[in-house]
């Protein structure tokens, strides 16, 4: 049995290491390997490893644009076998991306059977599928042969891949690209062709081009499956500038005219990545919840072109109103983000503006321009040294053959005799019997003289750095002509449209109208019944909750709560869960403290005012405009000190009741049972603070207030009966009073006036 070494040896080997050090360092490993080859794109050819991988092994197997398919199984087996060695699902779905023009806005693979569609279906499995590279992706891998870009050995050291691509289309701005990695994320949106070429033209012949004057020329996204760009200028401008923002496209439509005055409106493109599937069965469900008030019906009459179809409600509904109500709530408008995160030509990571990505570009087309031309320089010379080996063969024809027959050693001869070098010798010794014909000579001379010219011009090129950028604009211009707007594949498809003008579209017209009742229970379960109920005996609660309030309103009404915390909170009636069960917590729709409760609730109204009244018998009257705000966290009001809690929240308008019967007095009962009466009027109004003093306490604070009008008397309820007292004088004194007991058969209950 072997032995391992000693003890002490293995010992001398371990190294302690902080366990957070350890975690540290391994996961920055992980985090810089998902950076590095999996998420992020290299600036110079837009591509990830496995994409660059798949192309690459495609190449070799050579499915050029000209040739014939070859199972996707193929290559998918030769990119996991060779080159990229993950799971063969994910490098078949970036295959299939590839191939998809809906997804793709220049496709670097033409596929052969189903791969896929924009309804969101998948593509059928590899060995079903075929595939071939795109004249696109033969110019991003045009010159690999020549030295153009570095090499290095794959995962097992067998074979070897390219480190990036030489490029001749500026394939990241073309195509876009997206991925998450470790702290990191990038998304950029694909481009058109042409606008790019003429974008890196201008930076040619001026260096230090502005990016605004750049956006002149790359006007913006283009997408694969059209659209229209509704952005301003200034915010377009603004991405390309910093590299990050978002950009703001809506689906295609017109509106067809049909008989007796009615129309539809027909959809013909949708944005980027939105799945026409799941979009009609977004516009459906929004249907059947009833928040699509304008809109009747939804079709489907798609065939290799899009065409969803809509039809309104009446033919009074305008089509832009109901067009802005769905750009609104469905994905007919989308944001695609715009975050340019790539791998600069060392390798690290970074956010470059537009400019910034042209010329990464453009740096890398003179690498490769160079690296060519020394390739193609050092093909000459060897060339060169072959054909002047050929020309001394033929000035000395006989002594050659000579030499070749007679000596033993003919190559050794023809070196020392002829002062020939190794190459030459070995090149005059293979060359064919047939070559030795006159006009073989002449043409030898004549590729001696034209090699020559080339060997002239390529050192004058690679001294010349003015020369190099006019080769550069030249092959630009070639990219142009092959991919610009002049072709079927580069015509813009993306409209570029103006930022839309704000539709004024009413709440009203985002929900279906409907009466509604709200009820709340004590210990805060909110649900939402459909009518206006005056019986609510059937209604259930929770063991041991019970009826807190109760109000009738409109689907379009917002609720508003006020809160023990003396915080006021909006919610839309149409989001409150339906009548069945118990519903459902109200603090899951706002941020009500743990600690606070739900005092009173009511529908929102504009001209409505409100007494608030904290523990401490202090309170104003705030106008509900003042207290509105459809956030989460509400709108404080009444400013609480520890130990108190807002009690009283009573609307001085009532319905029916409006301003000729205006409330001109209030009446505040306390803890212990005293009752004051004083006139509204010496309540101040305010949006916010802790009011005035309202009535005294020695112990305890107020109980309950409300507001009425003098003349009416002051109602209160007991148990199930409602009683009022119209004599009282007694109880009417100035605000801040203590007041006195209140009259003779009033109500025990906590909230006599609030019950």
């Amino acid at each position: 049995m072997a032995k391992g070494p000693p003890v002490s040896q293995v010992k001398e080997t371990i190294r302690e290491t902080p366990l957070a050090t350890a975690l540290g360092e391994r996961y920055l490993a992980y985090a810089m390997s998902t950076i590095v080859a999996r998420s992020l794109p290299d600036v110079r050819d837009g591509l990830k490893p496995v994409h660059r991988r798949l192309l690459y092994a495609m190449r070799q197997l050579k499915l050029d644009p000209a040739g014939g398919f070859k199972k996707c199984a193929r290559v998918v087996g030769d990119v996991i076998g060779k080159y990229h060695p993950h799971g063969d699902v994910s490098v078949y779905d970036a295959l299939v991306r590839l191939a998809q023009d809906f997804a793709v806005r220049y496709p670097l693979v033409e596929g052969q059977g189903n791969f896929g569609n924009i309804d969101g279906d998948n593509a059928a499995a590899m060995r079903y599928t075929e595939a071939k590279l795109t004249s696109f992706a033969q110019s991003l891998m045009d010159g690999l042969d020549e030295d153009a870009v570095d090499f290095r050995p794959t995962y097992d050291g067998e074979e070897s891949e390219p480190v990036v691509m030489p490029s001749a289309v500026p394939n990241l701005l073309a195509n876009g690209s997206a991925g998450i990695a470790v702290g990191m994320a990038t998304s950029i949106p694909p481009h058109n062709v042409g606008e790019l070429c003429d974008a890196l033209l201008h930076l040619i012949k001026t260096p230090k081009a502005h990016v605004n004057t750049l956006v002149e020329m790359v006007r913006g996204p283009d997408f694969p499956t059209g659209g229209v760009l509704v952005e301003n200028t200034d915010t377009i401008v603004e991405a390309y500038r910093t590299g990050r923002g978002s950009f703001r496209v809506r689906a295609k439509w017109s509106v067809e005219k049909l008989d007796r005055g009615t129309y539809q409106i027909a959809i013909t493109e949708i944005p980027y990545q939105v799945q026409k599937a799941k979009l009609i069965e977004q516009i459906a469900g929004l249907m059947e919840e009833k928040k699509l008030p304008f809109l009747a019906d939804v079709r489907d009459e798609s065939t290799e072109d899009v065409r969803l179809v809509l039809e309104p409600k009446s033919r009074t509904v305008e089509a832009e109103q109901l067009m802005e109500q769905l750009f609104r709530q469905t994905a007919l408008e989308v944001r695609f983000p715009l975050n340019m995160n790539v791998l600069d030509a060392d390798g690290v990571p970074r956010v470059m503006d537009l400019r910034d990505v042209l010329q990464a570009y453009l740096d890398h087309r003179r690498v490769v321009l160079l690296r060519r031309s020394r390739h193609r320089l050092d093909a000459i010379n060897h060339r060169l040294e072959i054909l002047e080996g050929y020309l001394i063969c033929y000035l000395n024809l006989d002594e050659v053959i000579r030499i070749i027959r007679e000596e033993d050693e003919p190559k050794v001869r023809l070196i020392k005799k002829f002062q020939l070098t190794d190459v030459q010798a070995e090149a005059i010794l293979n060359m064919r019997l047939r070559s030795l014909r006159k006009l073989e000579e002449m043409e030898i001379k004549g590729e001696h003289k034209t090699l020559s010219a080339e060997k002239k011009d390529l050192n004058a090129l690679l001294k010349d750095e003015d020369r190099q950028w006019e080769n550069i604009a030249s092959q630009i211009k070639e990219t142009k002509a092959q991919f610009g707007a002049k072709t079927a594949l580069g015509k813009r498809r993306t409209e570029l449209g103006e930022a839309p003008t704000a539709v004024v579209v009413p709440i009203e017209a985002l929900i279906e109208k409907e009466p509604v009742t709200v009820v709340l229970s004590a210990k805060g379960w909110i649900r939402c019944m459909k009518g206006h109920r005056e019986d609510l005996g059937d209604v259930k609660f929770k063991e041991g909750d019970q009826l807190l309030s109760t109000l009738c309103a409109q689907s379009t009404d917002k609720v508003l709560l006020f809160g023990s915390d003396g915080r006021f909170y909006a919610v839309g009636a149409d989001r409150l869960p339906q009548g069945r069960g118990f519903g459902e917590p109200i603090r899951l729709m706002i941020d009500l403290p743990n600690d606070a409760d739900i005092v009173a609730m009511f529908v929102f109204d504009r001209e409505q005012k409100y007494l608030v009244v904290s523990s401490a018998g202090r309170g104003f009257v705030v106008p509900a405009e003042q207290v509105f705000a459809q956030t989460k966290a509400g709108k404080q009001a009444l400013n609480l000190t520890d130990g108190e809690k807002g009690v009283v929240c009573a609307p001085l308008l009532l319905p029916g009741n409006l301003l000729k019967a205006a409330p001109d007095s209030v009446a505040v009962l306390g803890d212990n049972r005293k009752l004051l009466i004083f006139p509204l009027k010496d309540v101040p109004e305010m949006a916010r603070g802790r009011g005035v003093i309202l009535q005294r306490y020695k112990d305890g604070g107020c109980a309950d207030a409300k507001v009425f009008r003098l003349k009416d008397g002051l109602m209160w309820k007991s148990g199930d009966r409602e009683r009022i007292e119209t004599d009282l004088k007694a109880w009417v004194g100035e605000r801040a009073q203590a007041g006195r007991l209140p009259p003779k058969g009033f109500s025990r209950d906590q909230r006599p006036f609030s019950g």
